[in-house]
């Protein structure tokens, strides 16, 4: 929160200094903005701190404590998983009513302080309003206080006329002068020039009347700052936006703004159907047994002045019509905008709570696996995930802001791609495994370079030198019925395939040769061997569909930054994308009816009926859901396998 703080006042610094403010001013400043910093904080946080301590609690093998006295990592993170639900539950509420409390006493209280001193409300470059009845433009200020001003355009209002700028003053430069506790600032220009349209009372005489203008060397302009003078710092001005309402609020106001779209939609319609002129030709109905004359145009009815005539009468309502199209695409853009903006912060209240979740259950099995507390390491694996979570959010809501994206999925992108992360990383920490297994990777290069025959022949006559000391052991200590029952079912015990060989030369020993074990059904568990082929093609087509979702999430992400990043190839890059997303989709659902036909397999082989409904739903409701199926679906399988006698 501090670092956050430290940033807002850096960002706001020229809204605060130079203004002399009271230090209370700027404490309740900072007070107010502080609740909006907590959708940032707040997450970032939960994953900093989740990282430290597990990690630390590795580090100093206090999990391997808790293990030795029964206490699993489920176990030992069940009362903090308890508080992060309540934190997160705390947060949605804290979202929905405080935050959008403070977002209204902070743009209040910015606008009130910005009327302090009118010498810091006039902008370089811009035109600044001071009072009722002056805009004033400077190209540049000058001055300890700010009070020279050079290039000096100023536009007066009318107060019999407030709505035009009917005065334009000009200078080369300027100075502010008021004294000390004055209600009146004066502004003091030199070497300019005055112009002034000349207003008459009579409309229909408005373009006869002449314009003033004239020269000066030194001008002097008071203007009343009575009511800037007297401005209160609690005052409440009509202020409001999206960030300002809670829940309830929002949703009506989003009702608002789609029923106000449509409407302007219909209405801006039918006014352009009615300016075509299609609507007169309703009235003139031929009869269908009329004969008509044999034109090529409907112009040749006309005389050539007359179809000149016409032709540049619907030049015009063409360039008309263009005009107005252009005029409303930007309107209708605005008005896109902030409904998609408002729906936005609606779904933003709802995601603050799940992300402090999920990200619990990213930032806790992750310090367990890399066994690292304190600042270090675990401080930069943090900030390097939350800013990846945070900054897929926001190309994702700048791509919702002008209708690229749904405003939904915008805002529950970064969170659904952590959601996969954190299941996995809760599953490696619980199953005492590593991030990434580098000899299980080497094994299976290894195996698509595979032995030849020779090298297994001669790798099983050496199984005995392969075994440890508590595997040959155990071979030497087993009966026969038990030996057998080692070669039949080594795979459902967890045993090697070695030590399935040693069994068989140790019953071969004892007069037992491989025809006769297979005679005797005791070489091999046929129903267990068939129901692991299919439960092994049913787990390769799943991690492959797994591998496919994971792929069109990338390609999404690569649609949302192409889309945010101005680049001559974005277009062709964007379309390499949505043509990425097409193939990823279509392998999903490809190899995801496959492993439902290989896991179909699997129960035909064990005699039961499968439970088809999971995969009914994914059809129905697409690929956001496979991640759950696959893990689902794989712990089904193998539970089934362990009870095959």
């Amino acid at each position: 929160m501090f670092i956050f703080v430290l940033q807002t006042i850096w960002l706001y610094i020229s809204e605060l200094a130079g203004k002399d403010l009271d230090v209370w001013i700027i404490l309740k400043f900072l007070w107010y903005v502080s609740p909006r910093l907590i959708p940032l904080v707040l997450p970032l946080t939960i994953l900093v701190t989740s990282l430290m301590v597990f990690g630390s609690f590795a580090e100093k093998y206090e999990f391997a404590a808790m293990k030795s006295t029964g206490i699993s990592l489920q176990r030992a993170m069940g009362g903090v998983i308890g508080f992060i639900v309540v934190l997160s539950i705390t947060a949605f509420f804290f979202a929905n009513s405080v935050i959008p409390y403070s977002e209204y006493k902070w743009q209040n209280l910015r606008r009130n302080i910005s009327q302090f001193q009118p010498s810091m409300v006039i902008s370089e470059g811009q035109f600044s309003q001071i009072g009722e009845l002056f805009n004033i433009k400077v190209e540049e200020k000058s001055g300890d206080r700010g009070q020279f001003l050079k290039d000096v355009v100023i536009h007066k209002k009318n107060e019999a006329k407030p709505n035009g700028n009917f005065t334009v003053i000009i200078a080369n430069n300027g100075e502010l002068a008021s004294q000390e506790g004055s209600n009146t600032l004066s502004l003091i220009l030199n070497e300019g020039n005055y112009y002034e349209e000349i207003q008459s009372n009579k409309p229909g005489q408005q373009k006869g009347e002449p314009f003033a203008k004239s020269y000066f060397e030194e001008y002097a302009i008071n203007i009343d700052l009575t009511e800037l003078n007297n401005q209160d710092i609690d005052k409440e001005n009509n202020l409001n936006n999206q960030n300002m309402y809670n829940i309830s609020e929002l949703h009506v106001e989003i009702d608002s703004l789609s029923k106000s779209y449509s409407t302007d939609i219909q209405s801006y319609t039918k006014n352009m159907y009615y300016r075509s002129g299609v609507e007169k030709f309703k009235e003139n109905n031929i009869s269908d047994t009329a004969k008509l004359p044999a034109i090529n145009s409907i112009l040749e009815i006309y005389k050539p002045a007359q179809q000149l005539q016409i032709i540049k009468l619907a030049l015009n309502n063409a360039k008309g019509t263009l005009q107005t199209v252009d005029a409303k695409k930007v309107e209708f853009k605005n008005k896109t905008k902030r409904l998609n903006k408002t729906e936005i912060a609606l779904h933003e209240k709802y995601a603050l709570g799940v992300a402090c979740i999920i990200l619990f259950f990213v930032g806790a099995p992750l310090g367990a696996i890399i066994r690292k507390g304190g600042m270090g390491l675990p401080m930069v694996v943090a900030i390097l995930l939350f800013l990846t979570y945070h900054f897929i959010g926001i190309f994702a809501k700048n791509s919702a802001e002008d209708g690229t994206m749904h405003p939904f999925i915008a805002t529950w992108l970064s969170t659904a791609i952590m959601f996969p992360l954190s299941i996995w990383l809760t599953y490696r920490a619980t199953t005492d495994q590593g991030i990434f297994d580098f000899d299980s990777f080497m094994q299976r290069i290894g195996r698509l370079f595979g032995k030849k025959p020779s090298e297994e022949i001669a790798e099983k006559e050496e199984i005995s030198i392969l075994l440890t000391q508590q595997e040959k052991a155990l071979i030497l200590s087993r009966t026969e019925t038990q030996l057998k029952d080692i070669v039949k079912n080594y795979r459902q015990y967890g045993y090697s395939e070695e030590v399935r060989n040693a069994a068989l030369q140790q019953l071969s020993l004892k007069g037992y040769s491989e025809m006769e074990l297979k005679m005797s059904g005791d070489f091999e568990n046929r129903e267990y061997s068939s129901a692991l082929q299919s439960f092994k093609e049913s787990s390769s087509f799943s991690k492959k569909a797994l591998v496919a979702y994971f792929a069109s999430i990338i390609s999404v992400l690569g649609m949302i930054l192409f889309n945010n990043i101005d680049l001559t190839m974005s277009e062709t890059l964007k379309l390499i994308s949505q043509i990425g997303q097409i193939i990823s989709l279509v392998a999903l659902y490809v190899f995801a009816i496959k492993s439902l036909l290989s896991s179909s397999k699997f129960y035909k082989v064990l005699g039961k009926d499968q439970d088809t409904g999971a995969w009914i739903i994914f059809m129905l409701l697409g690929p956001v859901i496979y991640v759950f199926l696959h893990f689902n679906h794989i712990k089904k399988m193998k539970e089934e396998l362990q009870m095959i006698n």
